[in-house]
């Protein structure tokens, strides 16, 4: 039996990945994973081109490379039901896409006669892909957690992302909701991390991997707001929906001996009782969660709430 076969693409602050994904089997299939760095502040036709030149390596793989179907995993603010960049005010990243649509755009670079294209958030998709085939498909209502360029995150049930139940967020997401001076994905993000630790020690660094290595007072005190300032700022949303399991993905999870304590310490002394983990894929889980749009069942749970 032939099997259904989508391209999953993952859209990064600093980079570009695509697959071939089997729906039916929910596996990438060998060979035609592809990434590559993007300048997330260069021209529309440079970041178009180094997109292109990643997802043509992946459409060889297609059984069908004229029937080629993508589903992109896109950070926000973006309008995924219309597929146009709204990214403007946002740590200027792909302000040069701003009010373009990505459909009618980058099919003009991709060897392929007909696209189709779906979208959803990055963290949704990631949300999606882990309740598929990662850690938390055992769980029923799970919260994803994507910590790196952007704070991201998604509420799942039963596989299936909630965007407009009374128990979620507006949008089914927390990084546009305000916290102390700003918005959440000011404070749980790279940025954050660097900013915070010059503060405190006065010393520069380019990114949360060396501050972690610096294993100082400076560091330490660093990572113990992180997850302090975190639980606060979740709580609220936790407490509405009761999840199952909270999971962690991103750059930033691979610090988290050092700010998951006091993550779960606050959470557990607000008397909410949850599992969490740290994901072992991101771009993967990613990758097969936007796939996943062409997956009928699913699309059909999906499609209305999307916007």
């Amino acid at each position: 039996m032939k099997h259904q076969i989508a391209i999953g693409v993952d859209v990064g602050g600093s980079h570009i990945t695509s697959a071939a994904v089997d729906l039916d089997e929910r596996k990438i299939i060998p060979g035609s994973i592809f990434t590559n760095k993007v300048d997330n502040k260069a021209s529309q036709v440079s970041i178009f081109k180094e997109w292109s030149n990643v997802i043509n390596q992946t459409t060889k793989h297609t059984a069908s490379p004229d029937q080629t179907r993508i589903g992109f995993a896109m950070p926000g603010p973006f309008n995924y039901k219309k597929g146009v960049g709204l990214f403007i005010g946002n740590n200027q990243k792909y302000e040069s896409l701003y009010g373009l649509s990505i459909s009618e755009e980058l099919s003009k670079y991709l060897n392929a006669d007909k696209v189709d294209f779906r979208f959803l958030n990055d963290a949704t998709a990631f949300g999606v892909g882990v309740a598929s085939m990662g850690k938390a498909k055992d769980f029923s209502k799970v919260v994803a957690i994507t910590l790196g360029t952007g704070f991201g995150s998604a509420f799942i049930q039963d596989g299936v992302p909630q965007v407009t139940a009374d128990n979620v967020p507006k949008g089914g997401f927390m990084w546009d909701k305000p916290y102390k001076l700003g918005l959440g994905d000011d404070y749980f993000s790279t940025r954050w991390c660097i900013k915070r630790y010059k503060e405190i020690s006065g010393v520069a660094t380019n990114g949360v991997k060396e501050i972690a290595e610096a294993n100082n007072d400076s560091s330490k005190k660093v990572f113990i707001e992180f997850g302090t300032n975190m639980a606060e700022f979740m709580l609220p949303f936790l407490i509405k929906y009761q999840p199952d399991l909270i999971i962690l993905g991103g750059n930033v999870s691979k610090a988290n001996k050092l700010f998951l304590p006091a993550l779960k310490n606050k959470i557990k002394d607000a008397g909410l009782y949850v599992d969490f983990e740290i994901s072992d894929v991101l771009e993967e889980a990613a990758i097969i969660g936007s796939a996943k749009l062409y997956d009928s069942d699913f699309w059909e749970q999906v499609r209305n709430t999307i916007y």
